[in-house]
Protein backbone atom coordinates (compact mmCIF):
# COMPACT_ATOMS: atom_id res chain seq x y z
CA UNK A 1 0.00 0.00 0.00
CA UNK A 2 2.79 2.38 0.88
CA UNK A 3 4.53 1.63 -2.40
CA UNK A 4 1.31 2.23 -4.32
CA UNK A 5 0.78 5.45 -2.43
CA UNK A 6 4.29 6.65 -3.35
CA UNK A 7 3.66 5.90 -7.03
CA UNK A 8 0.31 7.70 -6.97
CA UNK A 9 2.00 10.74 -5.42
CA UNK A 10 4.67 10.62 -8.16
CA UNK A 11 2.14 10.27 -10.96
CA UNK A 12 -0.07 13.02 -9.51
CA UNK A 13 2.82 15.45 -9.04
CA UNK A 14 4.00 14.87 -12.63
CA UNK A 15 0.50 15.28 -13.98
CA UNK A 16 -0.18 18.49 -12.01
CA UNK A 17 3.15 20.04 -12.92
CA UNK A 18 2.85 19.27 -16.63
CA UNK A 19 -0.89 19.81 -17.05
CA UNK A 20 -0.72 23.55 -17.80
CA UNK A 21 2.94 23.86 -18.77
CA UNK A 22 3.60 26.27 -21.64
CA UNK A 23 5.24 25.16 -24.87
CA UNK A 24 8.34 27.21 -23.97
CA UNK A 25 8.92 25.46 -20.60
CA UNK A 26 7.91 21.92 -21.50
CA UNK A 27 11.50 20.66 -21.95
CA UNK A 28 12.83 21.63 -18.48
CA UNK A 29 9.64 20.36 -16.85
CA UNK A 30 9.89 16.97 -18.58
CA UNK A 31 13.56 16.77 -17.59
CA UNK A 32 12.45 17.34 -13.99
CA UNK A 33 9.90 14.54 -14.40
CA UNK A 34 12.55 12.17 -15.75
CA UNK A 35 14.76 12.84 -12.71
CA UNK A 36 11.82 12.07 -10.41
CA UNK A 37 11.13 8.86 -12.35
CA UNK A 38 14.78 7.79 -12.02
CA UNK A 39 14.72 8.37 -8.28
CA UNK A 40 11.50 6.39 -7.80
CA UNK A 41 12.58 3.36 -9.84
CA UNK A 42 16.22 3.45 -8.69
CA UNK A 43 17.78 3.81 -12.16
CA UNK A 44 20.60 6.02 -13.37
CA UNK A 45 19.33 7.06 -16.80
CA UNK A 46 15.86 7.76 -18.24
CA UNK A 47 15.03 8.87 -21.78
CA UNK A 48 11.91 9.82 -23.68
CA UNK A 49 12.09 9.21 -27.45
CA UNK A 50 9.46 10.22 -29.99
CA UNK A 51 8.79 8.40 -33.27
CA UNK A 52 7.46 10.65 -36.04
CA UNK A 53 5.18 9.44 -38.85
CA UNK A 54 7.37 11.15 -41.46
CA UNK A 55 11.08 10.26 -41.37
CA UNK A 56 12.12 13.80 -42.34
CA UNK A 57 10.38 15.33 -39.28
CA UNK A 58 12.63 16.23 -36.37
CA UNK A 59 11.67 13.96 -33.40
CA UNK A 60 11.36 15.04 -29.79
CA UNK A 61 14.08 13.55 -27.57
CA UNK A 62 14.95 14.31 -23.97
CA UNK A 63 17.00 12.38 -21.40
CA UNK A 64 18.23 12.60 -17.84
CA UNK A 65 21.36 10.92 -16.52
CA UNK A 66 22.82 10.91 -13.06
CA UNK A 67 26.04 12.94 -12.80
CA UNK A 68 28.97 10.73 -13.71
CA UNK A 69 26.87 8.53 -15.98
CA UNK A 70 27.36 8.84 -19.74
CA UNK A 71 24.47 11.01 -21.00
CA UNK A 72 22.25 9.74 -23.79
CA UNK A 73 22.00 11.76 -27.02
CA UNK A 74 19.74 11.57 -30.11
CA UNK A 75 22.75 10.67 -32.27
CA UNK A 76 23.67 7.72 -30.05
CA UNK A 77 20.07 6.46 -29.90
CA UNK A 78 19.86 6.77 -33.70
CA UNK A 79 22.51 4.03 -34.02
CA UNK A 80 19.84 1.59 -32.80
CA UNK A 81 17.34 2.45 -35.52
CA UNK A 82 16.53 -0.57 -37.65
CA UNK A 83 17.85 -3.06 -35.06
CA UNK A 84 15.97 -5.83 -33.24
CA UNK A 85 15.48 -3.46 -30.31
CA UNK A 86 14.06 -0.65 -32.47
CA UNK A 87 11.78 -2.98 -34.48
CA UNK A 88 10.24 -4.35 -31.29
CA UNK A 89 9.54 -0.90 -29.86
CA UNK A 90 7.88 0.59 -32.97
CA UNK A 91 5.76 -2.54 -33.36
CA UNK A 92 4.41 -1.99 -29.82
CA UNK A 93 6.43 -4.68 -28.02
CA UNK A 94 7.95 -4.01 -24.58
CA UNK A 95 11.70 -4.62 -24.30
CA UNK A 96 12.42 -5.92 -20.76
CA UNK A 97 15.98 -7.12 -20.18
CA UNK A 98 17.17 -7.63 -16.62
CA UNK A 99 20.61 -8.87 -17.72
CA UNK A 100 21.17 -7.42 -21.19
CA UNK A 101 24.25 -9.42 -22.18
CA UNK A 102 22.62 -12.71 -21.20
CA UNK A 103 19.15 -12.02 -22.56
CA UNK A 104 19.80 -10.21 -25.85
CA UNK A 105 19.34 -12.50 -28.89
CA UNK A 106 22.60 -13.67 -30.51
CA UNK A 107 22.16 -11.47 -33.61
CA UNK A 108 21.96 -8.24 -31.55
CA UNK A 109 25.61 -7.22 -31.86
CA UNK A 110 24.72 -3.53 -32.36
CA UNK A 111 22.66 -3.51 -29.17
CA UNK A 112 25.48 -5.19 -27.23
CA UNK A 113 27.97 -2.60 -28.45
CA UNK A 114 25.61 0.20 -27.46
CA UNK A 115 24.95 -1.21 -23.97
CA UNK A 116 28.65 -1.84 -23.40
CA UNK A 117 29.47 1.74 -24.39
CA UNK A 118 26.69 3.21 -22.22
CA UNK A 119 27.36 0.90 -19.24
CA UNK A 120 23.82 -0.52 -19.32
CA UNK A 121 23.21 -3.66 -17.26
CA UNK A 122 19.39 -3.67 -17.37
CA UNK A 123 16.96 -1.89 -19.68
CA UNK A 124 13.20 -1.45 -19.69
CA UNK A 125 11.65 0.32 -22.66
CA UNK A 126 7.89 0.71 -22.85
CA UNK A 127 6.30 1.90 -26.14
CA UNK A 128 3.56 4.50 -25.67
CA UNK A 129 0.64 4.59 -28.07
CA UNK A 130 -1.11 7.82 -28.98
CA UNK A 131 -4.09 7.95 -31.35
CA UNK A 132 -3.65 4.32 -32.38
CA UNK A 133 0.07 4.27 -33.12
CA UNK A 134 3.35 4.01 -31.23
CA UNK A 135 4.20 7.67 -30.72
CA UNK A 136 7.09 7.46 -28.27
CA UNK A 137 8.87 5.28 -25.74
CA UNK A 138 9.98 5.71 -22.14
CA UNK A 139 13.21 3.88 -21.37
CA UNK A 140 14.87 3.14 -18.00
CA UNK A 141 18.55 2.15 -17.82
CA UNK A 142 20.20 0.52 -14.78
CA UNK A 143 23.94 1.18 -14.71
CA UNK A 144 25.00 0.46 -11.12
CA UNK A 145 23.50 -3.02 -10.82
CA UNK A 146 21.02 -5.26 -12.66
CA UNK A 147 17.32 -4.85 -11.92
CA UNK A 148 14.64 -7.52 -12.29
CA UNK A 149 11.71 -5.66 -13.82
CA UNK A 150 8.43 -6.60 -12.16
CA UNK A 151 5.12 -6.52 -14.03
CA UNK A 152 3.86 -3.65 -11.86
CA UNK A 153 6.99 -1.68 -12.78
CA UNK A 154 6.17 -2.13 -16.47
CA UNK A 155 2.58 -0.98 -15.86
CA UNK A 156 3.69 2.09 -13.89
CA UNK A 157 6.27 3.11 -16.51
CA UNK A 158 3.53 2.83 -19.13
CA UNK A 159 1.17 5.03 -17.08
CA UNK A 160 3.82 7.73 -16.62
CA UNK A 161 4.75 7.48 -20.31
CA UNK A 162 1.15 8.16 -21.28
CA UNK A 163 1.16 11.40 -19.26
CA UNK A 164 4.41 12.50 -20.92
CA UNK A 165 3.08 11.62 -24.39
CA UNK A 166 0.03 13.79 -23.80
CA UNK A 167 2.31 16.68 -22.87
CA UNK A 168 4.44 16.22 -26.00
CA UNK A 169 1.48 16.22 -28.33
CA UNK A 170 -0.18 19.12 -26.59
CA UNK A 171 3.06 21.01 -27.13
CA UNK A 172 3.09 20.04 -30.80
CA UNK A 173 -0.56 21.08 -31.18
CA UNK A 174 0.20 24.45 -29.59
CA UNK A 175 3.24 24.91 -31.83
CA UNK A 176 1.22 23.95 -34.91
CA UNK A 177 -1.55 26.35 -33.87
CA UNK A 178 0.98 29.13 -33.34
CA UNK A 179 2.50 28.55 -36.76
CA UNK A 180 -0.93 28.44 -38.35
CA UNK A 181 -1.92 31.69 -36.65
CA UNK A 182 1.31 33.32 -37.83
CA UNK A 183 0.63 32.11 -41.37
CA UNK A 184 -2.94 33.39 -41.17
CA UNK A 185 -1.69 36.78 -39.96
CA UNK A 186 0.89 36.86 -42.76
CA UNK A 187 -1.69 35.99 -45.38
CA UNK A 188 -4.16 38.48 -43.89
CA UNK A 189 -1.56 41.24 -44.00
CA UNK A 190 -0.72 40.35 -47.58
CA UNK A 191 -4.39 40.23 -48.56
CA UNK A 192 -5.04 43.62 -46.98
CA UNK A 193 -2.01 45.09 -48.72
CA UNK A 194 -2.99 43.46 -51.99
CA UNK A 195 -6.52 44.83 -51.70
CA UNK A 196 -5.13 48.28 -51.02
CA UNK A 197 -2.92 48.12 -54.08
CA UNK A 198 -5.68 46.68 -56.23
CA UNK A 199 -7.79 49.70 -55.41
CA UNK A 200 -4.88 51.91 -56.36
CA UNK A 201 -4.01 50.25 -59.66
CA UNK A 202 -2.23 47.06 -58.66
CA UNK A 203 -3.44 45.19 -61.69
CA UNK A 204 -2.20 47.10 -64.69
CA UNK A 205 -5.21 47.22 -67.01
CA UNK A 206 -4.65 45.65 -70.40
CA UNK A 207 -5.20 48.31 -73.05
CA UNK A 208 -7.04 47.66 -76.30
CA UNK A 209 -3.80 48.25 -78.15
CA UNK A 210 -2.41 45.05 -76.70
CA UNK A 211 -4.16 43.09 -79.44
CA UNK A 212 -4.09 45.72 -82.20
CA UNK A 213 -1.20 46.25 -84.51
CA UNK A 214 -0.23 44.85 -87.88
CA UNK A 215 3.09 46.63 -88.31
CA UNK A 216 6.21 44.50 -88.40
CA UNK A 217 7.82 46.54 -85.61
CA UNK A 218 4.87 46.04 -83.25
CA UNK A 219 4.42 42.34 -84.03
CA UNK A 220 8.12 41.77 -83.41
CA UNK A 221 7.79 43.19 -79.87
CA UNK A 222 4.73 41.07 -79.14
CA UNK A 223 6.57 37.99 -80.41
CA UNK A 224 9.53 38.68 -78.10
CA UNK A 225 7.14 39.16 -75.17
CA UNK A 226 5.49 35.82 -75.94
CA UNK A 227 8.88 34.08 -76.00
CA UNK A 228 10.11 35.46 -72.66
CA UNK A 229 6.78 35.34 -70.78
CA UNK A 230 6.88 31.62 -69.77
CA UNK A 231 10.36 32.05 -68.23
CA UNK A 232 11.39 33.71 -64.95
CA UNK A 233 13.85 36.04 -66.69
CA UNK A 234 13.96 39.74 -65.90
CA UNK A 235 12.70 41.91 -68.76
CA UNK A 236 13.68 45.50 -69.57
CA UNK A 237 11.16 47.41 -71.70
CA UNK A 238 12.60 50.43 -73.48
CA UNK A 239 10.94 53.09 -75.56
CA UNK A 240 9.54 56.59 -75.61
CA UNK A 241 6.77 57.68 -73.30
CA UNK A 242 3.39 56.36 -74.37
CA UNK A 243 4.63 53.53 -76.61
CA UNK A 244 2.83 50.84 -74.57
CA UNK A 245 5.49 49.54 -72.18
CA UNK A 246 2.92 49.12 -69.42
CA UNK A 247 0.63 47.20 -71.75
CA UNK A 248 3.45 44.89 -72.82
CA UNK A 249 4.33 44.27 -69.16
CA UNK A 250 0.72 43.26 -68.60
CA UNK A 251 0.87 40.85 -71.54
CA UNK A 252 4.10 39.26 -70.24
CA UNK A 253 2.44 38.68 -66.87
CA UNK A 254 -0.80 37.32 -68.37
CA UNK A 255 1.13 34.93 -70.62
CA UNK A 256 3.33 33.68 -67.76
CA UNK A 257 2.76 30.89 -65.21
CA UNK A 258 2.41 33.70 -62.63
CA UNK A 259 -0.83 35.07 -64.07
CA UNK A 260 -2.83 33.81 -61.09
CA UNK A 261 -0.79 36.00 -58.72
CA UNK A 262 -0.62 39.79 -58.54
CA UNK A 263 0.93 42.11 -61.08
CA UNK A 264 2.07 45.01 -58.90
CA UNK A 265 3.02 48.33 -60.44
CA UNK A 266 5.54 50.75 -58.97
CA UNK A 267 5.58 54.17 -60.62
CA UNK A 268 9.11 55.17 -59.62
CA UNK A 269 8.89 58.94 -60.40
CA UNK A 270 5.77 59.27 -58.23
CA UNK A 271 7.47 58.01 -55.03
CA UNK A 272 9.51 60.44 -52.90
CA UNK A 273 13.11 59.31 -52.46
CA UNK A 274 12.71 59.10 -48.67
CA UNK A 275 9.84 56.62 -48.99
CA UNK A 276 11.22 54.34 -51.69
CA UNK A 277 12.59 51.69 -49.31
CA UNK A 278 9.36 51.54 -47.30
CA UNK A 279 7.26 51.41 -50.47
CA UNK A 280 9.22 48.51 -51.94
CA UNK A 281 10.08 46.50 -48.84
CA UNK A 282 7.54 47.63 -46.23
CA UNK A 283 8.15 48.87 -42.68
CA UNK A 284 7.49 47.94 -39.08
CA UNK A 285 5.37 49.99 -36.73
CA UNK A 286 7.48 52.79 -35.22
CA UNK A 287 10.27 52.42 -37.79
CA UNK A 288 10.16 56.17 -38.45
CA UNK A 289 8.03 59.19 -37.68
CA UNK A 290 4.54 58.58 -39.00
CA UNK A 291 4.89 54.78 -39.16
CA UNK A 292 1.92 54.18 -36.85
CA UNK A 293 1.33 50.66 -38.17
CA UNK A 294 3.19 47.85 -39.90
CA UNK A 295 2.98 48.02 -43.68
CA UNK A 296 3.64 45.29 -46.20
CA UNK A 297 5.86 46.39 -49.09
CA UNK A 298 5.16 45.80 -52.74
CA UNK A 299 7.65 42.95 -52.96
CA UNK A 300 5.63 40.98 -50.40
CA UNK A 301 2.39 41.82 -52.18
CA UNK A 302 3.87 40.62 -55.47
CA UNK A 303 5.19 37.35 -53.98
CA UNK A 304 4.61 34.65 -56.57
CA UNK A 305 3.69 37.24 -59.19
CA UNK A 306 5.27 40.07 -61.18
CA UNK A 307 6.60 43.46 -60.08
CA UNK A 308 6.47 46.14 -62.78
CA UNK A 309 8.98 48.92 -62.08
CA UNK A 310 7.93 51.76 -64.36
CA UNK A 311 10.54 54.41 -65.20
CA UNK A 312 13.27 52.50 -63.37
CA UNK A 313 15.78 55.21 -64.24
CA UNK A 314 14.24 57.40 -61.51
CA UNK A 315 15.20 54.89 -58.77
CA UNK A 316 17.59 56.48 -56.21
CA UNK A 317 21.11 55.04 -56.15
CA UNK A 318 20.88 53.88 -52.53
CA UNK A 319 17.75 51.86 -53.35
CA UNK A 320 19.33 50.40 -56.49
CA UNK A 321 21.79 48.40 -54.33
CA UNK A 322 18.97 46.90 -52.25
CA UNK A 323 16.92 46.14 -55.35
CA UNK A 324 19.92 44.30 -56.81
CA UNK A 325 20.10 42.09 -53.71
CA UNK A 326 16.43 41.17 -53.97
CA UNK A 327 16.80 40.32 -57.66
CA UNK A 328 19.84 38.16 -56.90
CA UNK A 329 18.63 36.14 -53.92
CA UNK A 330 15.01 37.17 -53.30
CA UNK A 331 15.81 38.44 -49.78
CA UNK A 332 15.01 41.78 -48.17
CA UNK A 333 14.22 43.40 -44.83
CA UNK A 334 11.41 45.73 -43.88
CA UNK A 335 12.44 49.18 -42.66
CA UNK A 336 12.91 48.93 -38.89
CA UNK A 337 13.32 45.14 -38.87
CA UNK A 338 16.34 42.83 -38.86
CA UNK A 339 14.29 39.84 -39.98
CA UNK A 340 15.21 38.65 -43.45
CA UNK A 341 12.19 37.89 -45.61
CA UNK A 342 11.93 36.16 -48.97
CA UNK A 343 9.78 36.88 -51.99
CA UNK A 344 9.56 35.04 -55.29
CA UNK A 345 9.02 37.94 -57.68
CA UNK A 346 9.53 38.29 -61.42
CA UNK A 347 10.85 41.76 -62.35
CA UNK A 348 9.71 43.65 -65.42
CA UNK A 349 11.27 47.11 -65.63
CA UNK A 350 10.56 49.94 -68.05
CA UNK A 351 12.32 53.15 -68.99
CA UNK A 352 12.04 55.92 -71.56
CA UNK A 353 15.66 56.93 -71.00
CA UNK A 354 19.01 55.58 -72.17
CA UNK A 355 20.10 53.48 -69.19
CA UNK A 356 23.47 52.85 -70.80
CA UNK A 357 24.15 56.59 -70.75
CA UNK A 358 22.87 56.81 -67.17
CA UNK A 359 25.39 54.12 -66.19
CA UNK A 360 28.22 56.00 -67.93
CA UNK A 361 27.23 59.18 -66.11
CA UNK A 362 27.15 57.43 -62.73
CA UNK A 363 23.38 57.84 -62.25
CA UNK A 364 22.60 54.13 -62.51
CA UNK A 365 24.49 51.09 -61.20
CA UNK A 366 26.06 49.02 -63.92
CA UNK A 367 25.53 45.73 -62.03
CA UNK A 368 21.81 46.48 -61.67
CA UNK A 369 21.59 47.48 -65.33
CA UNK A 370 23.05 44.13 -66.44
CA UNK A 371 20.65 42.29 -64.10
CA UNK A 372 17.67 44.13 -65.56
CA UNK A 373 18.72 43.91 -69.19
CA UNK A 374 18.65 40.10 -69.37
CA UNK A 375 15.96 40.34 -72.04
CA UNK A 376 15.54 43.87 -73.44
CA UNK A 377 12.61 44.77 -75.67
CA UNK A 378 12.52 48.15 -77.42
CA UNK A 379 9.06 49.37 -78.35
CA UNK A 380 8.82 51.46 -81.53
CA UNK A 381 7.36 54.98 -81.47
CA UNK A 382 4.00 55.44 -83.17
CA UNK A 383 5.60 57.39 -86.04
CA UNK A 384 7.46 54.18 -86.95
CA UNK A 385 4.26 52.11 -87.07
CA UNK A 386 1.89 54.47 -88.86
CA UNK A 387 -0.03 51.62 -90.46
CA UNK A 388 -1.39 50.89 -86.97
CA UNK A 389 -2.89 54.38 -86.51
CA UNK A 390 -6.26 53.66 -88.23
CA UNK A 391 -6.70 50.44 -86.27
CA UNK A 392 -5.87 52.15 -83.00
CA UNK A 393 -8.07 55.14 -83.75
CA UNK A 394 -11.12 52.96 -84.35
CA UNK A 395 -10.30 50.91 -81.27
CA UNK A 396 -10.21 54.03 -79.10
CA UNK A 397 -13.45 55.26 -80.62
CA UNK A 398 -15.11 51.95 -79.76
CA UNK A 399 -13.78 52.12 -76.24
CA UNK A 400 -14.81 55.68 -75.36
CA UNK A 401 -17.76 56.81 -77.48
CA UNK A 402 -20.51 55.12 -75.45
CA UNK A 403 -19.34 56.71 -72.20
CA UNK A 404 -19.18 60.10 -73.95
CA UNK A 405 -22.64 59.75 -75.53
CA UNK A 406 -21.31 59.71 -79.09
CA UNK A 407 -21.91 57.46 -82.10
CA UNK A 408 -19.13 57.93 -84.63
CA UNK A 409 -19.47 55.81 -87.76
CA UNK A 410 -16.77 57.25 -90.00
CA UNK A 411 -13.45 59.05 -89.99
CA UNK A 412 -13.26 61.52 -92.90
CA UNK A 413 -10.29 61.10 -95.18
CA UNK A 414 -8.89 64.52 -94.28
CA UNK A 415 -9.08 63.69 -90.59
CA UNK A 416 -7.34 60.35 -91.11
CA UNK A 417 -4.64 62.02 -93.20
CA UNK A 418 -4.05 64.48 -90.39
CA UNK A 419 -3.76 61.66 -87.88
CA UNK A 420 -1.35 59.80 -90.15
CA UNK A 421 0.79 62.91 -90.79
CA UNK A 422 1.25 63.98 -87.18
CA UNK A 423 4.51 62.85 -85.53
CA UNK A 424 2.87 61.85 -82.23
CA UNK A 425 5.53 62.76 -79.68
CA UNK A 426 3.27 61.26 -77.00
CA UNK A 427 2.82 58.10 -79.09
CA UNK A 428 -0.14 55.72 -78.53
CA UNK A 429 -1.15 57.39 -75.28
CA UNK A 430 -1.34 60.76 -76.98
CA UNK A 431 -3.36 59.28 -79.86
CA UNK A 432 -5.86 57.90 -77.34
CA UNK A 433 -6.19 61.31 -75.71
CA UNK A 434 -6.61 63.09 -79.07
CA UNK A 435 -9.32 60.62 -80.12
CA UNK A 436 -11.17 61.20 -76.86
CA UNK A 437 -10.95 64.94 -77.34
CA UNK A 438 -12.15 64.59 -80.93
CA UNK A 439 -15.13 62.53 -79.78
CA UNK A 440 -16.12 65.29 -77.40
CA UNK A 441 -15.91 67.78 -80.29
CA UNK A 442 -17.84 65.55 -82.72
CA UNK A 443 -21.64 65.85 -82.29
CA UNK A 444 -22.45 63.89 -85.48
CA UNK A 445 -21.50 60.50 -86.83
CA UNK A 446 -18.16 61.67 -88.28
CA UNK A 447 -15.00 62.18 -86.25
CA UNK A 448 -14.08 65.86 -86.30
CA UNK A 449 -10.80 67.40 -85.17
CA UNK A 450 -10.46 71.06 -84.26
CA UNK A 451 -8.78 71.97 -87.57
CA UNK A 452 -5.25 71.66 -86.23
CA UNK A 453 -4.85 68.27 -87.88
CA UNK A 454 -5.43 69.49 -91.40
CA UNK A 455 -3.38 68.53 -94.40
CA UNK A 456 0.29 68.83 -93.47
CA UNK A 457 2.29 71.58 -95.09
CA UNK A 458 5.19 70.75 -97.36
CA UNK A 459 7.23 73.44 -95.58
CA UNK A 460 9.18 72.07 -92.59
CA UNK A 461 9.06 75.47 -90.88
CA UNK A 462 5.29 75.75 -91.31
CA UNK A 463 4.87 72.10 -90.25
CA UNK A 464 6.89 72.76 -87.10
CA UNK A 465 4.81 75.84 -86.36
CA UNK A 466 1.59 73.92 -86.97
CA UNK A 467 2.73 71.06 -84.71
CA UNK A 468 3.52 73.56 -81.95
CA UNK A 469 0.02 74.95 -82.30
CA UNK A 470 -1.46 71.46 -82.23
CA UNK A 471 0.56 70.56 -79.15
CA UNK A 472 -0.34 73.84 -77.44
CA UNK A 473 -4.05 73.43 -78.09
CA UNK A 474 -4.00 69.82 -76.97
CA UNK A 475 -2.11 70.59 -73.74
CA UNK A 476 -4.45 73.49 -72.94
CA UNK A 477 -7.47 71.27 -73.52
CA UNK A 478 -6.12 68.61 -71.18
CA UNK A 479 -5.21 71.21 -68.54
CA UNK A 480 -8.72 72.61 -68.67
CA UNK A 481 -10.15 69.13 -68.12
CA UNK A 482 -7.87 68.72 -65.10
CA UNK A 483 -8.67 72.18 -63.66
CA UNK A 484 -5.07 73.14 -64.53
CA UNK A 485 -3.60 70.53 -62.22
CA UNK A 486 -0.25 69.43 -63.68
CA UNK A 487 0.95 66.66 -61.33
CA UNK A 488 -0.58 63.95 -59.18
CA UNK A 489 -3.19 61.32 -59.88
CA UNK A 490 -5.53 62.46 -62.65
CA UNK A 491 -3.30 65.43 -63.45
CA UNK A 492 -2.43 66.59 -66.93
CA UNK A 493 1.00 64.96 -66.75
CA UNK A 494 -0.54 61.57 -66.08
CA UNK A 495 -3.11 61.97 -68.87
CA UNK A 496 -0.49 63.09 -71.37
CA UNK A 497 1.94 60.42 -70.23
CA UNK A 498 4.79 62.77 -69.35
CA UNK A 499 6.53 63.65 -66.11
CA UNK A 500 5.02 66.78 -64.49
CA UNK A 501 8.36 68.59 -64.69
CA UNK A 502 8.62 67.76 -68.39
CA UNK A 503 5.11 69.10 -68.93
CA UNK A 504 5.89 72.32 -67.06
CA UNK A 505 8.97 72.83 -69.24
CA UNK A 506 6.92 72.26 -72.39
CA UNK A 507 4.23 74.67 -71.15
CA UNK A 508 6.86 77.32 -70.61
CA UNK A 509 8.29 76.76 -74.09
CA UNK A 510 4.83 77.04 -75.68
CA UNK A 511 3.86 80.07 -73.59
CA UNK A 512 1.03 78.27 -71.78
CA UNK A 513 -0.08 79.84 -68.52
CA UNK A 514 -3.11 79.42 -66.33
CA UNK A 515 -5.69 82.17 -67.01
CA UNK A 516 -6.25 84.57 -64.16
CA UNK A 517 -9.47 84.11 -62.19
CA UNK A 518 -10.73 87.50 -63.29
CA UNK A 519 -10.77 86.66 -66.98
Amino acid sequence: MEEMSQFERLLTSIWLRLEDVSAESVVPQIRWALEEIAAYFGVQRVQLTEFRERPDDHPFFIAWSRPGVIPSTPEMVATLFGTWYHRNIISGEIVRLSKVFDELPPECETERTYCRRMGIQSVLTVPIKFRGRVACSLSLNAVDAPIAWADRTVERVGAIGQVLANVIYRKQAEESLRQNLEEIQRLKARLEAETQYLRAEVQVPGGIEEVIGRSTAFKSCVSLAAQVAPTASTVLLQGETGTGKEVLANLIHQWSPRKGDPLVKVNCPAIPASLFESELFGHEKGAFTGADQTRVGRFEVADGGTLFLDEISELPLEIQAKLLRVIQDGQFQRVGSNQTRKADVRIVAATNRDLGRAVAEGRFRDDLYFRLAVFPITLPPLRDRREDIPLLAWAFIGRRQKALGRSVERIPQRTMEALMAYRWPGNVRELENVIERALILSPGNALVLDGAFGKPSSSPARESQRMDEVARDHIVAVLERCAWRVGGSGGAGEILGVHPNTLRSRMKKLGIGRPSRGT
